[in-house]
This record gives C-alpha cells, structure tokens and sequence, in this order.
C-alpha cells in the first residue's frame, strides 16, 4: 500500500483512496474524511460565528430554503455546510431520519406530540419541533416500541 499526499494551494480538495475491496477500515476512513476530521463535533455557522458543536447537543439537522441547518440545544439554529446523506453517514446510531429533511436526535425528543388529523411532532429539549412523516414514524415505533 502507497500513501502520498500532494499539496496544491491552487486546486479544490480531493482525497482518493484506490483500493481491492470495501473493508470496515475504508469506511471508517470515508466517515473521518466526510466529518472533516473531526470526531464528535461538526462546524456550525450562525450570523457573525463559526461554532464547533458537540453531536450529542444537536437535537436535528434540518434543510430549509436548500440549506441544511442543525438546531442545537443553545435554542439556535447553525448552518451546516454539509447535505443530509453525508450527515447520515457519519452520525452516530442515535440520529434517525424523521422526515425526508429532518434527522433527529433520539436522545433530545422530549415528547411526541399527535394532532386531529393523526400527524405526529416531535418536540425537542429546546421547543423547536417538526413533523414525523407517517413512513417514518411506522419504522420508529417498530424500532423503539412507541
């Protein structure tokens, strides 16, 4: 196995792995390569900051207007410069999909709030919620016996 790194000021970033075979090891590498390089955090962007937020704080990663957001437990929203399936990639087992723009942290839900009309909203530490798409909410009560 070779290993060269080759630093050009000039170009986009790109890393490239030629391998055999998918192995556990090269999809760990492509979840460290994906996070940034860091573990347990990813970077947040608010108005005039640049926040490293900790995973196990964030209550869900969001996309509104095409961007992705994550709503944290300061009670503000961070834009994430990452989309949703590379975001799914790397989080931890306790984010699910609660929507098709929504991945929740499990762990941050304090209630599950139903309407009239049979919708279901999760509602998280900080007050903000979303809905739970019937689909997703099928798979979340099989899972956790809700």
């Amino acid at each position: 196995m070779k290993f060269r790194i080759v630093i050009d000021k000039e170009r986009e970033e790109e890393i490239v792995a030629r391998v055999h075979q998918r192995t556990p090891l090269i999809d760990e590498l492509e979840a460290l390569v994906i996070a940034d390089g860091t573990v347990g955090q990813i970077t947040g962007y608010d108005e005039n900051d640049i926040k490293m937020l900790d995973i196990n704080e964030v209550e869900s990663f969001y996309v509104e207007g095409g961007k992705t957001y994550a709503s944290y437990s300061d009670k503000k929203q961070y834009r994430v410069k990452m989309h949703l399936y590379e975001l799914e990639a790397v989080l931890p087992k306790e984010f699910e999909k609660i929507n098709k723009s929504n991945i929740a942290n499990m762990k941050q839900i304090v209630r599950f709030r139903t309407s009239l009309n049979g919708a279901v909203d999760a509602e998280f530490k900080s007050g903000f919620s979303d809905y739970i798409s019937r689909r997703c909410f099928a798979e979340l009560k099989r899972r956790y016996s809700l």
